[in-house]
């Protein structure tokens, strides 16, 4: 007698796209979910992705340093790079990563009006970015910085996979 074999019925399973405003932090755990940010322009994104633990990372920072207004980096303290990662980092560790296993991939920090930019916001964005990860030893993996154009970052949590979509061309860091 023969027997048929029958296959489990697989529905696709819903991804959860989550979008990281300005001046905004959103960590994952789940597998489903993708982390979003848009128009990085002199704005710096990174991501941090922890592939033993499963939990990741996306914050969108405007401005290098909390100094130049306290009280604002109290109410909103991803606008700044400073205070955001540092909180970043305390949820994603809170979530069970280590830093050790932590994957850094940036985008952004461009100069949108131009080379000639006056306060070269995007420029000293990287600068402390990449301070603040060295202290913290986290090395930046990938990275897509600098020049005139936009950018949206992805973070796709099943894999950690990140990418960068601009002037119509989406690429993997």
């Amino acid at each position: 007698m023969t027997q048929l074999l029958t296959r489990p019925t697989r529905t696709l399973a819903t991804r959860k796209t989550t979008t990281v405003d300005i001046s905004g932090m959103r960590t994952a755990d789940k597998p489903d979910d993708i982390l979003v940010t848009y128009s990085l322009g002199s704005c710096v994104g990174l991501t941090l992705f922890d592939p033993v633990a499963g939990v990741g990372g996306m914050i969108h920072c405007m401005l290098p340093l909390s100094k130049i207004d306290p009280e604002k980096a109290k109410q909103k303290p991803y606008m700044f790079v400073d205070t955001g990662v540092a909180a970043m980092l305390g949820e994603l560790y809170a979530m069970g990563a280590k830093r050790q296993n932590l994957i850094a991939k940036v985008a952004g920090a461009g100069s949108p009006l131009g080379r000639e930019e006056t306060f070269r916001i995007g420029q000293r964005n990287y600068t402390i970015l990449r301070k603040f990860l060295w202290k913290n030893n986290i090395l930046i993996d990938k990275e897509d910085v600098g020049g005139a154009r936009a950018r949206t970052l992805y973070l796709y949590m099943a894999d950690g996979r990140t990418t960068v979509k601009s002037e119509g061309k989406e690429v993997e860091l």
